[in-house]
């Protein structure tokens, strides 16, 4: 049709058969959708409870909650006023409403007014976050008060004089403003 070129003939339809392997042979868990299972469109609104065991997009309004085992992406139109749970999150649109995930993505265009709850945060220069941010399964996260001290003996062994063994004097400054504003 196009150039004069024929199609390709398939090979016997045993010799096919034989080759490509059957979908029934591949485990379940091996299926994984590539890309998104789901999309609401920006057309579309939904209210009510979203869970999934995939990816998910989502363009339009949601009102109610969300619960997703694969990643999410909220694109620039998505309006959601839902708690939003899953794996990866990324928000290039506006939500209303706490965030949980193992890594969240603020996009230029994404606006948060709740608090988002990840063990990874990226936030892209113009995003908006009104809410609190707390890192979760971070080594810091277990809180200021339980930090251990400054270990002064490791200060002191560094100065020691390698040829002699004899300690040095070393003069420790403060590098932190006094509560008066002066530097000691």
């Amino acid at each position: 049709m196009f150039g004069g070129r024929k199609p390709p003939q398939p090979a016997s339809s045993t010799q096919t058969m034989a080759q490509a392997p059957s979908i029934a042979n591949i485990p379940q868990n091996a299926r994984q959708p590539v890309g998104f299972e789901s999309v609401l469109g920006a057309n579309c609104s939904l209210k009510g409870e979203l869970h999934s065991h995939a990816n998910v997009r989502l363009d339009g309004n949601l009102d109610g909650h969300i619960v997703i085992e694969g990643n999410l992406l909220l694109g620039e139109t998505a309006r959601i006023n839902a708690d939003v749970h899953a794996q990866n999150i990324t928000i290039a649109g506006a939500v209303r409403g706490n965030i949980v995930g193992q890594r969240v993505q603020l996009l230029r265009s994404g606006r948060v007014w709740g608090d988002i709850s990840a063990s990874s945060i990226v936030t892209e220069e113009g995003a908006f976050i009104e809410g609190t941010i707390t890192m979760t399964g971070h080594p810091a996260s277990k809180g200021f008060e339980q930090l251990p001290a400054p270990n002064t003996h490791v200060i002191q062994t560094l100065a020691e004089d390698a040829t002699s063994g004899e300690p040095l004097e070393v003069e420790v400054m403060d590098d932190h403003p006094s509560s008066t504003g002066e530097n000691s």
